[in-house]
């Protein structure tokens, strides 16, 4: 296993990053132990998760893959110190979850609580806030037009981030959280908490989460280059779009149990004729090099200049012992040209 330093802070993380939102629906507690144990002896020690977990998100789900952590944590406490275990607060829209209201100074200290109650311990590594409280461009909605950017109050927007790092720094005084991130932000949102951190002296943020894989590189080269130079850390999630590139959902496939075989809160965005051709043409690319797609697709996220690391996420132990062996697949320069050109016949399919 390789590691790298998670942007500014002193932490070094696995390239690897066990992502956890399927424990609690799909995966059982004892799927969790084994996917630990599992992870941990191949040089994993990069766990994230949210309160929002698990997925699909629904009220009675809320909170169940921390508790499922936080079970583990209670019987292997002598792991603790090896691991950095990230979680994140979710922010407008879910009704059960603070009234759907947006991300305040007070229910930031909420749910830091709420939190290490569910996972059993007594500090978070890295504590992320799930998406702003203003409407972005993620989860489907980054086609041009499809939100109105100015319908945001930027002061306003600005005070909020304000209010939240201060809360940040309260918690990490307190001993609560370690490190601070984003999930779901955009080059405007990073640059506004870097700003509001440097003047104020409050928590920089080490790091972003955004989705990123072979359907979806828009963060590519801009936000990336700015997550370089301001060294923070990019952590691409959803690298096999969903599970998409994998091929499973080819042709109208729905396997039992898959998560396209569930209702989704925002749809299957990522289903769409374009990304049916996009997905089609990668298995094929991938069978050209005699490549698993599932494979390609995590190799190439993690060679891609700026990760970090890559959360991947597994329902059973065969994808799990697949996705953490494709970080140790090295591409070579034909198959990185065949990448590159059909990057450009599908640069956007949903």
């Amino acid at each position: 296993m390789q590691y790298s330093v998670l942007g500014s802070s002193n932490i070094d993380v696995s390239r690897v990053c066990l992502g956890t939102m399927t424990w609690g629906t799909q995966n059982t507690q004892q799927d969790a132990d084994e996917q630990l144990a599992y992870a941990l002896a191949h040089g994993v020690n990069f766990i994230d998760t949210a309160e929002m977990y698990s997925v699909p998100p629904t009220a009675e789900s809320y909170g169940a893959t921390e508790r499922i952590i936080g079970d583990w944590l209670r019987r292997n406490n002598d792991k603790r110190s090896e691991l950095i275990i990230a979680s994140k607060m979710a922010g407008s829209g879910l009704s059960y979850i603070r009234g759907g209201g947006i991300m305040t100074p007070a229910t930031l200290r909420q749910a830091v609580d709420d939190s290490l109650t569910r996972l059993q311990t007594d500090y978070l590594d890295l504590y992320q806030l799930h998406w702003p409280n203003r409407i972005s461009p993620h989860f489907g909605r980054h086609g041009v037009g499809h939100i109105s950017l100015s319908e945001a109050n930027a002061t306003e927007q600005t005070e909020q981030i304000l209010g939240l790092l201060q809360a940040l720094q309260y918690c990490v005084d307190a001993g609560k959280i370690r490190f601070c991130g984003l999930s779901n932000e955009t080059p405007w949102g990073i640059s506004q908490y870097l700003k509001l951190s440097a003047e104020h002296n409050l928590p920089k943020m080490v790091s972003i989460q955004n989705e990123f894989s072979l359907l979806h590189t828009k963060d590519w080269p801009y936000l990336i280059e700015q997550c370089v130079h301001e060294n923070i850390a990019y952590l691409p999630w959803s690298p096999l779009a969903g599970g998409a590139l994998s091929g499973k959902y080819l042709n109208g496939a729905r396997p039992d149990g898959s998560r396209w075989s569930m209702l989704q809160r925002h749809g299957l965005f990522r289903d769409t004729p374009q990304s049916e051709r996009a997905v089609a043409a990668f298995t094929e690319l991938a069978a050209s090099h005699q490549l698993n797609p599932a494979v390609l697709a995590l190799a190439w996220v993690n060679q891609t200049a700026g990760v970090t690391s890559t959360i991947i996420g597994a329902t059973s132990m065969a994808q799990l012992q697949q996705n953490i062996a494709a970080f140790s697949l090295t591409l070579n320069q034909a198959v990185t040209e065949d990448i590159s050109q059909y990057l450009r016949q599908y640069p956007m399919p949903f």
